[in-house]
């Protein structure tokens, strides 16, 4: 069953390869260049799936699950932080956002399919 699932990272790069991993599987992805245009979709549209990275310009990925977590509509929604950082004291802050797991840059378009398809509800 086809998700809608949103990628937010700064870099277009990522996006496209996030994009193009997913969409191999049927599932619908949008873009969004950081947390402040991720936020806008997710008020706009329901979405199952967020996929952000942490660093980036305007609104980074764990104030972005932060302010989704507050949306009533999001309290459940899977949220998967992929990013470069691997500090332990980073996943804690990721999980303390709220996030429901962690895919550290880069990363094989197997192992991405494979987490998503964990995480999203049926």
């Amino acid at each position: 069953m086809s998700k809608t699932i949103v990628t937010v990272d700064d870099s277009p790069t990522m996006r496209r390869m996030v994009a193009f991993a997913l969409r191999t599987t049927g599932h619908t992805v949008l873009e969004a260049q950081d947390g402040v245009a991720a936020l806008q979709l997710a008020r706009s549209r329901p979405l199952d799936l967020v996929i952000t990275d942490v660093n980036m310009p305007n609104m980074d990925g764990l104030n972005l699950t932060r302010q989704l977590r507050a949306l009533p509509s999001y309290s459940r929604t899977p949220i998967l932080l992929l990013t470069t950082e691997s500090d332990p004291e980073m996943k804690s802050k990721g999980r303390a956002a709220g996030a429901t797991g962690w895919i550290v840059k880069p990363f094989e378009p197997e192992q991405l399919v494979a987490v998503v398809s964990k995480v999203l509800p049926n």
